[in-house]
């Protein structure tokens, strides 16, 4: 048996549980953790709180990815196996999330379910087609990258007392709409998360954001 052979098996044989313990796949759940939190203050109508779930889930996100690139000894599995729980985490996070905001804000009126399925939708695509096609020129994405959604939602939801819910509730549509637009467009845009530079600027973001929301919550 070649060295490759035994090296596969071993790989084959590793117990589910221990993908866990590696460090990126950490960061991936820690990240959907945020996400469950985000969605039960969703749920409750305490978007404050929803929000800061919501931006922290983005920070695991962008971690997990730099730690993979940094990580040394990380076998063929443990890529694979990470990737795949990054996408499936992505459309709960960037998928399911902003829809179920978009209906929570509108107090579940069917008016707003084409929307939520347009923004899931959109998501879903749009991970599929990066799965399968990558970066394009191996720096770039086609269509905007989904977890913009919820930094631009995030962002979007500091000018909620400026309006009556009645009104941010069609500001919110529109702005769901036209991010799911985006994310099936054939813009280009780049990868944000490969930058350090960018990373530690999404981590005061995400500071900011949190001591925001966290202020409004007193």
């Amino acid at each position: 048996m070649t060295p490759k052979k035994i090296k596969s098996e071993i790989e084959q044989n590793k117990i589910i549980i221990s993908y866990a313990w590696d460090l990126p796949n950490i960061c991936s759940l820690a990240g959907l953790l945020c996400t469950v939190i985000a969605i039960y203050f969703i749920v409750l109508g305490l978007f404050p709180a929803a929000m800061i779930g919501m931006i922290w889930a983005v920070a695991f996100d962008w971690a997990d990815g730099l730690s993979a690139r940094r990580m040394k000894g990380r076998t063929g599995s443990d890529g694979r196996f990470g990737g795949q729980l990054d996408v499936l985490i992505d459309i709960v996070s960037y998928g399911v999330t902003p829809a179920l905001l978009l209906l929570s804000y509108g107090e579940f009126d069917p008016v707003f379910l084409p929307g939520a399925f347009l923004m899931l939708a959109a998501g879903a695509i749009r991970l599929s087609y990066f799965s399968t096609f990558g970066l394009a020129g191996g720096s770039k994405y086609t269509g905007l990258a989904i977890d913009n959604n919820s930094i631009a939602l995030v962002f979007l939801f500091l000018f909620e007392g400026l309006f009556s819910p009645e009104v941010f509730a069609v500001i919110l549509y529109a702005a769901g709409l036209g991010l799911a637009a985006l994310n099936v467009s054939q813009i280009s845009t780049p990868k944000l998360s490969g930058k350090p530079i960018n990373v530690v600027l999404l981590a005061a973001y995400t500071l900011a954001i949190t001591a925001i929301y966290g202020w409004i919550l007193l």
